[in-house]
C-alpha cells in the first residue's frame, strides 16, 4: 500500500446529501455561480460585500498587498460596535432580542439591542473614566456572561484594543498574556460556575496581578456566585455596577481605520511566551459578517447559537461579531453540556426555540456516548441548520447529528478556519452545496486554496499540506509584538504571499476538501503516511466506541507505531477481545498498515476548556516523556489517570 492517498479509503465518502428545494429556495445564496464570479475578481466581490456595512470614510483601495502584509479597504473609516449595535436600533430592530442568555444554575436576561446598546455605551463611558484611550489594551477574563460582549463592544467603540483571556485558564496564563498586551485595565467577575461548581474569577485574578505592573485598574461584575470572598483593592479595584450607575448612555463611535486594531488574542496551549494573534477592524468585521450571513444563512427570525465560550476566537467571531453585525437573536449559554442532566442543550434549544445550532465534534462525540434518548426527550423541531466547528468531524459522527439532532431534514455545515484566519474559510453554502459526511466541501467564494506539497507542488487530487494563496479580509495581521515570528510561523513555508495553515488535507477528485488535523498528525509508519484522523474516524464508525485519539510512539522497526486511546459507549465492557475487534476493524476500514499497535480505554480524553483533545499529552504519554504544560485542560487529573494506566499495561 503507498502513500496517504491510497490510504484514504474511509474517506473515499459516498454519501452525499442535496439541500433541500424548500431550503435552497429561500437560502441567500442560491446561484453556484457566484464561486466563479468570486473567484475571477476577488476585490471586487469582498468589495461589494462590504458594501452592506455601514462605513463612516470610504476606502481608496480595497487591497494594498504588499506579501506577507495586507491592508484592506485602504482609508476606509468604519466602527465595529456601530455595526453590531447602532445601526440595529435606528432600523428597525431596536426592541428585538439580541442575546438571550441562560446561566448554569437557571438564571436568564434578554437584552434588546436597545440595551445592549446603552449599557455598551455606559461601559465605553466608563473606560474613559479610568484614562483608557484609543489603542490602549484592556484584558477580559470572565464567565460567560452578557458583560463579557458589552465590555468587547464598548472596546471597540472607544478605539481600545481588548485581550479576551478565556475563565478557564490559569493565573499564570493570565499574567503572561495581561503582561504581553501591556493592558492598562482588567475586566473579571467576582467568579463563574461550572458543573455546579464555582470559577473563582477574582481569586485567580488577584493573583495573577501580582506580577502585572501595567495594570492600573481592575474592574469586577458580580456575578452574584454565593459563598465565595472576594477582596477588593483599594484605589485599584472597582466594582462594575457601581461604576456603571450614573454613567452616560450616550456615547459616539470612534471612526476607526479600516487596519485599526480591534483585539489580541492568544492562541490555547502556548508554551513559553504567548502568541497574540492581532485581528483589525474593517475586513474582519467583513468576513465574521459575511460567512455569518452565508454558512449560516442568517435570516432575521432565527435563533442562532453557538456553544463556544467567547474566550475562543469562535465566541469572537460567531457569538459576538458576526452575529451582532447581522441582527441576529444570539443565545449565550454559560455552563456545560451535562449540567445538571445530559440533555441541557436539547432542553435549551427547546425552550428558546433554536434554528441555528453551531458546536464541536468533541461535543457532538459526547452526545453519541450518552446515547439517543437525552436528545428523544426534547422537541427539536424548531433546528433548521447545524453547524461544526473546531476540528475535522468524523464522518460517523456527522451522521449522528444529521439523523438524531437534525432527524435528517438540516443542513449540516462543517466549518474549517482558525485564529489566525478571523472567520470561516472553507464550508458548505447551505442553499447550493452537496455534502458528504466528514467534508468540509468547498472554500467560501472569494477564498483561495491549494492543497501542496512540502516543495510546494500542487496536489490536484490527494493528500497534502493546505495552503491559502491569496490574501482575504479577516486574515491575521501579525503576532503582537514579535514580526519576526509572525513571517516565520507562517510565510515561510513557501513563498511569502502563501500562507501555510498548518493542517494536513485532502482534495477529492470533486474538488472537495477533507480535513486531516494538524500535521504534526500525520506519522509515517513503515514508510506509509497515514493521517490519525482518518484512523480516529474508523474507530469512532465502530458501534461500541463513543470517541478516539491516535497518536505515534517510536518503533524500532517501523519508525512510528500507532497508539489509539479509546472512549467506548456506555454499557460497553472493556476486554482484550474488544481491542483485538478494534484493531481489525480499522484494518478492514483502512488497511493492515493502520492497524493501531495499541489501544488503551480511557473512561476520559485530556481535552482543553474549548473541547479540544490535547494529543501532544497523549503522545507524552505514549512515549514515556514527562508531561508538558497542561494549564489550558478542563480537568489535569485525566492525564495522571491515563498516564498511570498506560504505564500499567505497557
Amino acid at each position: 500500500m503507498g502513500g496517504m492517498s491510497e490510504l484514504s479509503a474511509l474517506l473515499h465518502e459516498h454519501r452525499r446529501f442535496s439541500p433541500a428545494p424548500a431550503f435552497a429556495a429561500k437560502a441567500h445564496v442560491s446561484d453556484p455561480a457566484i464561486y466563479a464570479q468570486a473567484a475571477a475578481d476577488p476585490e471586487a466581490f469582498w468589495a461589494q460585500f462590504a458594501t452592506e456595512l455601514d462605513w463612516m470614510a470610504p476606502w481608496t483601495q480595497v487591497l494594498d498587498w504588499q506579501p506577507p502584509h495586507a491592508r484592506w479597504f485602504v482609508d476606509g473609516k468604519i466602527n465595529v460596535s456601530a455595526n453590531c449595535l447602532d445601526r440595529h436600533v435606528t432600523g428597525g430592530r431596536r426592541n428585538k432580542a439580541a442575546f438571550i442568555w441562560e446561566g448554569e444554575p437557571g438564571d436568564r436576561r434578554t437584552l434588546t439591542y436597545f440595551d445592549l446598546h446603552r449599557q455598551t455605551c455606559q461601559f465605553a463611558n466608563v473606560l474613559k473614566g479610568l484614562g483608557v484611550n484609543k489603542g490602549d489594551r484592556v484584558a477580559l477574563y470572565m464567565p460567560l456572561i452578557p458583560e463579557l460582549a458589552i465590555a468587547m463592544l464598548a472596546c471597540a467603540r472607544i478605539g481600545a484594543v481588548h485581550s479576551v483571556v478565556f475563565g478557564g485558564f490559569s493565573a499564570e496564563s493570565l499574567r503572561d498574556r495581561i503582561n504581553d498586551a501591556q493592558a492598562t485595565v482588567l475586566v473579571t467577575a467576582d467568579g463563574g460556575y461550572r458543573r455546579g461548581g464555582i470559577v473563582p474569577l477574582k481569586q485567580m485574578a488577584d493573583e495573577a496581578l501580582a506580577d502585572t505592573p501595567s495594570i492600573a485598574h481592575v474592574v469586577v461584575v458580580r456575578r452574584g456566585v454565593a459563598d465565595i470572598p472576594v477582596h477588593m483593592s483599594e484605589g485599584r479595584d472597582r466594582w462594575y455596577h457601581e461604576l456603571m450607575d450614573g454613567a452616560s448612555a450616550q456615547c459616539a463611535p470612534e471612526p476607526m481605520d479600516s487596519e485599526d486594531m480591534l483585539y489580541i488574542l492568544y492562541t490555547s496551549g502556548t508554551t513559553g511566551k504567548p502568541k497574540g494573534i492581532v485581528h483589525t477592524t474593517g475586513g474582519y468585521l467583513l468576513g465574521a459578517y459575511a460567512t455569518t450571513k452565508w454558512v449560516f444563512d442568517m435570516k432575521d427570525d432565527d435563533v442562532y447559537w453557538c456553544t463556544a465560550d467567547i474566550g475562543w476566537v469562535t465566541g469572537h467571531s460567531y457569538v459576538v461579531y458576526g452575529p451582532l453585525a447581522n441582527g441576529a437573536t444570539v443565545v449565550m449559554y454559560e455552563g456545560a453540556p451535562d449540567w445538571p442532566a445530559k440533555d441541557r442543550f436539547w432542553e435549551i434549544i427547546e425552550r428558546y426555540g433554536v434554528t441555528i445550532f453551531y458546536t464541536a465534534p468533541t461535543a457532538i462525540r459526547a452526545f453519541m456516548r450518552w446515547g439517543t434518548e437525552w436528545p428523544a426527550r426534547r422537541d427539536l423541531s424548531s433546528l433548521r441548520l447545524l453547524g461544526s466547528v473546531g476540528e475535522p468531524i468524523n464522518p460517523e459522527a456527522w451522521m449522528w447529528y444529521h439523523e438524531h439532532i437534525g432527524h435528517e431534514r438540516c443542513p449540516v455545515v462543517d466549518t474549517w478556519w482558525q485564529t489566525e484566519t478571523g472567520s470561516i474559510l472553507i464550508a458548505p453554502l447551505p442553499g447550493i452545496t452537496h455534502t458528504k459526511p466528514g467534508s468540509a466541501t468547498q472554500t467560501f467564494p472569494g477564498i483561495s486554496a491549494r492543497i501542496l506539497t512540502q516543495q510546494g507542488d500542487a496536489v490536484p487530487v490527494g493528500g497534502g499540506l493546505l495552503a491559502i494563496t491569496h490574501p482575504w479580509p479577516s486574515m491575521l495581521r501579525g503576532i503582537y509584538g514579535d514580526p519576526e515570528r509572525f513571517v516565520q510561523q507562517y510565510w515561510s513555508k513557501w513563498d511569502r504571499g502563501t500562507y501555510f495553515t498548518g493542517d494536513g488535507a485532502k482534495l477529492d477528485d470533486e474538488g472537495y476538501y477533507w480535513l486531516l488535523g494538524r500535521v504534526d498528525d500525520v506519522l509515517n509508519v513503515a514508510g506509509h503516511r497515514i493521517g490519525t484522523m482518518e484512523v480516529e474516524s474508523a474507530l469512532v464508525d465502530h458501534p461500541k466506541v463513543a470517541e478516539s485519539a491516535v497518536v505515534g510512539r517510536p518503533h524500532q522497526i517501523k519508525g512510528q507505531a500507532l497508539c489509539a486511546f479509546v472512549t467506548i459507549k456506555e454499557g460497553v465492557a472493556r476486554s482484550e477481545g474488544l481491542a483485538d475487534e478494534l484493531k481489525a476493524h480499522v484494518a478492514q476500514k483502512i488497511g493492515a498498515i493502520a492497524r493501531p499497535d495499541d489501544i488503551i480505554f480511557a473512561a476520559d480524553l485530556p481535552k482543553t476548556r474549548s473541547g479540544k483533545i490535547m494529543r501532544r499529552l497523549l503522545r507524552d504519554i505514549a512515549e514515556g516523556k514527562a508531561l508538558g504544560d497542561t494549564t489550558t485542560l478542563a480537568d489535569p487529573s485525566v492525564v495522571a489517570r491515563l498516564r498511570d494506566q498506560y504505564q500499567d499495561e505497557a
